[in-house]
């Protein structure tokens, strides 16, 4: 099988969160699945991550810290940017073609051997062979760790089905009410659902309802809680960056791009005994938390053996890759300043809103925006179109894609200046046409419009 008909193949399974009203969420099926693989997923370490906003920023960054320790590391995310590859990568490097489209045909032959012996009720769904895929991948290549972000909630999640050395919770809020609970409590439940009996949790405070909740399951289960507290820098009033003490603070001089991208991305921290100087790629307040988060979880692991210090944290850091996540792309001769950001929910929407106010305050905002149809369109509207000048709407290719109309009757109580596209690449011209060389240029609103924005820009993810 090629791997153009394995992913062809796999598409025709649905959306990942796609079910019919006779399938419902069961780990029940996803341990047959692995059971009759030998069960992949006790062949390695890991890690499980969960949350609303921040999961992915985590576990990229843990992975990297890992991987500059030595260690062979295993990164599992969902979903991706512009190729399904990219969710399953081994220190750094995703999955090749041939080996996708070889442990696609192992999965399935299992599956549908299981579906004719009534071992399973139905097919496995996209996001359960995804993962028996990445499983099995990180299984026969050995890796020494694995990081694993859960696709969403956690409870029933496929990827909950192993054994974690410790789990991690990152900010919980308003997401996938249709599958999750209406309130952040009954999402927490959700979330919570990777803690183990006796394990370890990283976390950090966060709403009240979710704070009663994760402290509740913590209590019930006889868990230990690390706090990412310590690692969390403090923000004083009006601070936008973080300069390590031996460090020039940046100067009207500096370029406006080394402005932005400094902006709090440069700071001294106290890890493992040792002063470090943090540097890392992921702009913004909210990403302190997440770091916060993956230096914590790094320590811990460092703690049952593994061999981490302070200094592969601070290398880890500085090396982290995760593009679309407030991802610059500088003016040129022919092109405006461009930044991606995959705010694809209210509480995303106001991070993204923070570091725009701060990096961009004063310039002429241009955005490109389109979303899921299952998403809080109207609110995300509110909080991020008075920023902008213009704003281009479109949809991805997607049959979940909200259409510019669709948006636009979300959006309805938000006055603001709107275009129509009818896809990412008309509205990329429009986009620039409009910034001229001043302008910044926005796209935002879904993982799938920035995905297809980065392609069509020819930006390397």
């Amino acid at each position: 099988m090629s791997y153009e008909t394995a992913v062809a193949r796999m598409y025709t399974l649905g959306h990942e969160l796609a079910q019919t009203p006779s399938q419902k969420f069961d780990l029940a099926h996803m341990r047959v699945l692995l059971g009759a693989m030998d069960r992949p997923d006790r062949r390695f370490p890991s890690v499980l991550i969960a949350g609303t906003n921040g999961k992915g920023s985590t576990a990229a960054t843990l992975a990297s810290i890992l991987r500059a320790s030595g260690l062979k590391t295993g990164l599992y995310t969902s979903p991706h940017l512009v190729r399904i590859n990219e969710r399953i990568r081994i220190n750094g490097v995703a999955i090749a073609d041939d080996v996708f489209a070889l442990l696609h045909d192992v999965v399935e032959r299992t599956a549908q051997r299981l579906v004719e012996e009534g071992e399973l009720p139905w097919h496995p769904s996209f996001f359960e062979m995804l993962t028996a895929i990445a499983f099995e991948h990180f299984a026969q290549s050995k890796v020494e760790i694995a990081v694993l972000e859960v696709g969403m909630g956690g409870r029933l999640d496929a990827t909950n089905v192993v054994e974690p050395r410790l789990s991690v919770i990152t900010d919980i809020s308003l997401d996938h009410q249709k599958f999750l609970g209406e309130t952040v409590a009954e999402i927490a439940v959700e979330k919570a659902g990777i803690i183990r009996p006796g394990g370890v949790v990283v976390t950090l405070p966060q709403q009240p309802q979710a704070n009663d909740v994760i402290g509740n399951t913590i209590l019930n289960l006889k868990a230990r809680a690390v706090s990412a507290v310590p690692y969390v820098p403090p923000v004083s009033p009006g601070s936008s960056s973080y300069v390590a003490k031996d460090e020039k603070p940046l100067t009207a001089e500096d370029s406006g791009h080394a402005k932005k991208s400094a902006a709090i991305s440069r700071y001294p921290l106290q890890v493992m005994g040792t002063q470090l100087l943090v540097e890392t790629p992921l702009v913004g307040r909210h990403q302190l938390r997440n770091l916060a988060l993956a230096i914590a979880a790094a320590e811990e692991l460092g703690k049952q053996g593994f061999s981490i210090s302070a200094q592969t944290i601070e290398c880890g850091i500085r090396e982290t890759r995760w593009p679309g996540r407030f991802q610059i792309i500088p003016a040129s001769v022919r092109n405006p300043e461009y930044v991606f950001d995959v705010a694809h929910n209210p509480a995303g929407a106001w991070a993204l809103r923070s570091t725009l106010s701060t990096a961009y305050d004063g310039q002429r905002l241009i955005f490109v925006f389109g979303a899921m149809r299952d998403k809080a369109i109207g609110e995300m509207a509110e909080i991020l179109f008075p920023l902008a000048e213009r704003i281009v709407l479109t949809r991805a290719d997607n049959p979940r894609s909200a259409t510019p109309g669709e948006i636009r009757e979300a959006a309805h109580r938000v006055v603001a200046d709107i275009d129509d596209a009818t896809d990412v690449m008309s509205a990329l011209e429009r986009a620039k046409a409009l910034a001229g060389r001043q302008g910044v240029v926005v796209i935002t609103g879904s993982i799938y419009i920035v995905g297809e924005a980065m392609q069509a820009l020819g930006v390397k993810v």
